[in-house]
């Protein structure tokens, strides 16, 4: 499955659209995620969360439980979001032993 998290902007065929940071790690918790697509700015931060806390929660799982993380891309227009989330999967990366997410 083929997750993209946003909340304004539409999934691309073939992928699952979720609103949500919430909906996003209760689907990776699931299993058969093989791909995210992640906005960072997703509204009410404390009521929806972001995308960087998807990619806090696919950290703590590769260090902590050995979960292999699917594919990442980020979509987000936030520039300082941005970089924040490329610096967690540079950090999942790592902890994932060169495995790529």
């Amino acid at each position: 499955m083929k997750i993209y998290l946003d909340d304004v902007r539409p999934a691309p065929d073939g992928w699952v659209l979720v609103m949500t940071a919430w909906e996003a790690i209760a689907a990776l918790e699931s299993g058969g995620v093989t791909h995210v697509s992640l906005d960072h700015d997703l509204g009410d931060d404390d009521a929806f969360g972001t995308g960087h806390d998807v990619l806090v929660w696919i950290e703590e799982a590769v260090a902590l439980r050995g979960f292999v993380p699917p594919e990442i891309a980020i979509h987000s227009a936030n520039v300082v979001g941005r970089q924040r989330m490329l610096q967690a999967i540079e950090s999942i990366r790592r902890l994932g032993h060169g495995r790529q997410p």
